[in-house]
């Protein structure tokens, strides 16, 4: 079972988790990396404060934290790595970083990708496919993802499933007649609300929504409606009706977000699928997180506060407000001290 010190673990259950037991002689690391900035027509200016970065780039719509995405892969700052890509790190250490029946199951590709969004504007109303239509449709694979809300305008909006029923032939007919927003569940949205996106589910971020999307390492998404906008050379952006009807979970449900009870000082389980399971920290006393028999890589977002990791070799680094950091499967225990709220995420 996985293990936290002064709490109760909570049981997160299955083969998933509990895969083996590592070997006493693991060593723990911690791997940061240079983010990857993307300006975007939709873009905020929340990124850049919220990292601690000096950098003049604007409409930062997404940090992407933690990439394995061909040609959108991040760069590992500092330590012995330093200067190499997630995925050259990956082709090294191989299940030393994610784990045996990870590197079995994903090979040289990094599982998940990690970002940060800040949306001035509504993004587009969009869908994902699951792996088994990814397949179909010549892609590598699917995409299933989850939303935490960070610090948010009051105002803040977003789409998450179907509030009616709907078919394949009347979806289309109300994205022909500018109606489907009126079909999908609209959230106002604050601080700490959690909303799971499987494959399949419609969705979409509202202007003023800050967040951390944790996600399968795809980027398929189906636009479905991009509410008559223009590009900046004034063309309309490319609609997938007919690739996204395919994908298009058709199931509604009375509610869409994440009910969950905060604690402080404990895990608390958020989101547990066959693609990652994601648990929130809000501490002001030390734990230690211990990873003894966890069979995976462990990702640590930080939301808010500052504070330090410590190994049990003595490598200690700071963890403040918009860090992230990769703790390799390697990795026995950390100790988490200071006034920190981070989430916790790993296959």
């Amino acid at each position: 079972m996985k293990t936290k010190t002064q709490s109760e673990s909570p049981s997160f259950g299955g083969d998933l988790v509990l895969k083996r037991t590592k070997s006493s002689t693991g060593e723990a690391l911690f791997f940061r990396f240079h983010p990857l900035l993307k300006s975007t027509l939709w873009g905020g200016d929340k990124i850049v404060p919220f990292k601690h970065l000096q950098s003049d780039q604007q409409q930062v719509g997404e940090s992407w934290e933690i990439s394995g995405v061909k040609d959108n892969e991040t760069i590992v700052c500092g330590g012995p790595f330093d200067g190499h890509s997630l995925n050259d790190v990956v082709a090294t250490l191989q299940d030393r970083l994610v784990g045996e029946e990870n590197y079995k199951r994903f090979g040289n590709e990094f599982p998940l990708l990690i970002k940060f969004i800040d949306a001035r504007q509504d993004l587009s109303i969009q869908v994902h496919p699951t792996d088994e239509i990814a397949h179909r449709q010549g892609k590598p694979r699917g995409k299933t993802e989850m939303w935490y809300i960070m610090d948010s305008a009051p105002d803040a909006k977003l789409y998450s499933g179907l509030r009616e029923q709907l078919t394949p032939e009347t979806y289309k007919e109300r994205v022909e007649n500018d109606t489907i927003t009126d079909a999908l569940a609209q959230y106002q949205v604050r601080e700490g609300d959690v909303f799971f996106l499987p494959a399949g589910r419609i969705h979409a971020i509202g202007a003023g929504c800050f967040l951390a999307e944790i996600q399968q390492t795809s980027d398929v998404t189906y636009r479905i409606y991009d509410f008559k906008r223009k590009d900046k050379d004034g063309h309309y952006r490319e609609l997938h009706t007919r690739e996204a009807a395919e994908c298009i979970n058709f199931h509604v449900e009375s509610d869409y977000r994440t009910d969950y009870v905060a604690h402080r000082n404990q895990g608390v389980p958020l989101v547990q699928c066959p693609y990652f399971s994601t648990a929130v920290y809000d501490l002001d006393e030390p734990m230690l997180l211990d990873y003894s028999e966890l069979d995976s890589f462990v990702i640590l977002i930080a939301l808010s506060g500052s504070g330090t990791l410590a190994a049990p070799d003595g490598q200690q680094i700071p963890f403040q407000t918009g860090d992230t950091v990769l703790l390799p499967a390697t990795t026995q225990t950390v100790q988490v001290e200071g006034t920190v709220k981070f989430l916790e995420t790993y296959v």
